[in-house]
């Protein structure tokens, strides 16, 4: 994995990009702009989510939807549309009429990914990004008690005496595939990835013996870890999420890995470059509100990291570039 990307993430994660105008009147919403602009959002949007409810990408979505709702006086409407990896939910949007009230919320598996592996026949360019208003950063690898694995070192260890015995849970062609991978490739180890599917479906299957890794959200593995019944190897992170508690990062055990989700808000190709605008303003004062913060927190301990259009677009470019040279090992 190409160290150049990692970094962006963390740079630019922290860039706090300048409002791209001021109105005449300061004490309006940002949504409502100058005279003569265009007046978005004047009725509900529908929140195109690709991924189903309950989990951290309808989390993100519904969360963001609330704030939105704060500060543009207009509401937005989920709609969870799992289908095909993200796939049927990525279409849906991308053939939709680009008026501003249709978009798509989706995480970097679903919009890269599936590109990578070759699920869909477009891209990223064929949206108009409008901003990463997230990072998911509570992404743990975790181990099944049965295994007998307990750190990432021990890991390395047992995994280079018997290559390709310890067990990997993934759901093939996807967003934890490419984490199996990428462990693989930068810790220099041989895995035996198995397709086992959701993340429910991974930690019930680890918890059975039957499976002995799986990369899965921090939140919903705790509370087996804290009975023993999982360990929490490491996180993703390029540095410590201290609000995952005492848990290393990757780098620190000696394997430079990092793969931080960023979440990705994108309209339809041709959506009015005004809209786009008002959309970066209304992130901005979002990810300023301190509850907006608590509720990430109390969610799934993420901190507040957000990026612009401009930056969000470089950002996915490199990382999509980076992703290419496991295309191969994705499709096969």
């Amino acid at each position: 994995m190409k160290k150049k990307v990692l970094a962006l993430l963390l740079a630019a994660g922290m860039m706090i990009s300048l409002l791209a105008g001021c109105s005449d009147n300061g004490g309006e919403n940002a949504s409502n702009g100058n005279d003569g602009d265009l007046k978005w959002p004047e009725k509900t949007i529908e929140v195109v989510v690709t991924a189903g409810a309950g989990g951290d990408t309808d989390f993100n979505a519904r969360t963001f939807a609330t704030y939105f709702e704060k500060y543009t006086g207009q509401s937005m409407v989920v709609s969870n549309n799992p289908g095909g990896g993200g796939s049927v939910a990525t279409s849906q949007v991308k053939s939709s009429n680009p008026d501003g009230y249709r978009i798509l919320f989706c995480h970097t598996g679903q919009m890269i990914i599936n590109e990578v592996a070759e699920l869909i026949d477009y891209s990223m360019d064929d949206f108009d990004i409008a901003g990463i208003p997230a990072v998911d950063k509570g992404t743990v690898l975790v181990a099944s008690k049965d295994s007998g694995i307990t750190s990432v070192e021990d890991l390395v260890s047992k995994a280079q005496a018997n290559p390709g015995s310890i067990t990997y849970a993934s759901e093939l062609g996807g967003y934890s595939h490419l984490q199996g991978l990428l462990l693989m490739n930068n810790a220099d180890i041989d895995l035996r990835i198995l397709d086992i599917g959701s993340a429910s479906d991974k930690i019930t299957n680890m918890l059975g013996g039957r499976v002995d890794l799986a990369a899965i959200t921090y939140g919903a593995v705790k509370d087996y870890a804290e009975t023993g019944d999982l360990v929490i190897l490491a996180q993703y992170n390029n540095e410590r999420n201290e609000n995952l508690g005492d848990i290393p990062t990757f780098k620190e055990a000696g394997v430079d890995l990092v793969m931080e989700k960023p979440y990705i808000i994108a309209f339809p190709k041709g959506t009015d470059p005004q809209i786009i605008d008002k959309m970066n303003d209304v992130i901005e004062e979002i990810a300023a509100d301190p509850d907006y913060e608590q509720d990430l927190l109390n969610g799934y301990k993420q901190p507040v990291d957000y990026l612009l259009k401009d930056d969000a677009v470089s950002l996915l470019s490199d990382i999509r570039d980076d992703y290419m040279q496991y295309r191969q090992m994705l499709t096969e």
